[in-house]
């Protein structure tokens, strides 16, 4: 009968220490479970915010790389717009210079021609003092000489010499003379020809005696019939 009990004991402290082993165990891979799903999942997060500090770090680097484009895009047209605004501001100027030289020239062609205009109307007016002087001075030899003087053009005077052939009185001996507007005589036609009517032209231009030239134009013309 003690033996009998004593089994008894045995099997229940062996079951017992079965069931102690197996809900030690049990909780001991409960725990480890848990431990390791704790973890896993610590890890998990620790990974999802790693990975979204890097998807924000990602972005904020686009974004400053689209700042930093943005920037560079705005410096590039704010310089093209400088250049071209520095081209305008040339070109301006140049013009403004243009305008300022055309205005400078007009203003002194202005002046070249009122100039040159006082220069005419003292011309004009000394050549018909000339003019005047010469019909003065061919005066003293119309009637006596029967000189003759026609003006068949502006600034031209006309000079016929009559009574020089005794053969024929009435034969005109001619010759023309125009004033330039400097007041230079000039002869321009002469009949019949004179040689020396070069010399007789440069002597009066020089002495501005035009009665000593009147006088020796027609004894010039005497002498054609000796």
């Amino acid at each position: 009968m003690a033996c009998i009990d004593h089994s008894s004991v045995l099997d229940r402290l062996d079951k017992t220490l079965k069931q102690v082993r197996s809900k030690l165990l049990n909780q001991c891979i409960e725990e480890m479970y848990i431990t390791e799903i704790t973890e896993r999942k610590q890890a998990t997060k620790s990974y999802m915010g790693t990975c979204h500090f890097k998807y924000k770090e990602d972005e904020l680097f686009e974004s400053v790389q689209t700042c930093r484009n943005d920037s560079e895009h705005q410096h590039v047209f704010i310089t093209e717009k400088t250049n071209e605004m520095s081209r305008i501001l040339l070109d301006t100027q140049d013009k403004e210079k243009q305008k300022n030289d055309l205005i400078a020239s007009i203003q002194h062609l202005r002046e070249v021609q009122a100039t040159k205009k006082e220069l005419m109307i003292g011309q004009n007016k000394a050549n018909k003092d000339r003019v005047k002087t010469i019909q003065k001075s061919a005066g003293t030899f119309e009637s006596r000489l029967r000189l003759e003087i026609r003006k068949p053009q502006a600034e031209q005077l006309q000079f016929v010499f009559r009574n020089i052939n005794h053969k024929d009185i009435a034969c005109p001996y001619t010759f023309t003379l125009w004033l330039s507007a400097e007041g230079e005589y000039t002869v321009i036609s002469c009949d019949p020809p004179l040689e020396c009517m070069p010399q007789l032209e440069k002597k009066v231009r020089e002495t501005n005696n035009f009665s000593a030239f009147l006088a020796n134009v027609r004894k010039e013309f005497a002498a054609l019939n000796l």
